[in-house]
């Protein structure tokens, strides 16, 4: 294993790829797989101060792509769910809250542990794709600025890379 992930961490090392790796770690981020962006985000900012918008937009973009990606995946579980059940899944509370708000509750998408599985149920509900996109590009973008605005200049020592 150790053979191929060597070289791949190389290939994305920031200071030679920095918004190319940004873009594919935060749209990894965004599917349901266990990982964070805003290190890779914080950290090439640190590095490269000139690049706080183009890291955001780029985070922002990565990430949002990975939520569609994950809206996707919803609405192919749930039609794979119906082609062997032969039914509509049955009410279940959350589905009802999240049928209730509509696609406004994928500004939620940002929040940690439960914004990509949210995602993936406004994908299983049918919610239509490109509003759901929308705000899950709203909220994001607000988690990106809203972050990065407070480890660079309110706790500016918290992360010292030097």
């Amino acid at each position: 294993m150790e053979a191929w992930i060597t070289p791949l961490l190389v290939a994305l090392a920031l200071p030679k790829f920095g918004l190319t790796t940004v873009f594919v770690i935060a749209m990894i981020s965004a599917t349901l797989l266990p990982m964070g962006s805003e290190p890779a985000v914080f950290g090439l900012i640190k590095l490269n101060p000139d690049l706080f918008w183009p890291a955001i937009w780029v985070a922002t973009a990565g990430n949002t792509v990975g939520g569609a990606i994950t809206w996707w995946m919803g609405y192919g579980a749930e039609l794979a769910y119906e082609s062997v059940r032969h039914e509509k899944p049955g009410e279940v509370r959350a589905l009802k809250w999240l049928e209730r708000f509509g696609a406004k509750a994928c500004l939620l998408a940002w929040l940690p542990i439960v914004g990509d599985p949210l995602c993936a149920v406004a994908g299983w509900l049918r919610m239509p794709f490109w509003p759901c996109v929308a705000y899950m590009a709203v909220g994001k973008f607000a988690r990106y600025v809203t972050m990065t605005v407070l480890l660079l200049w309110v706790w500016p020592g918290a992360f010292n890379l030097n």
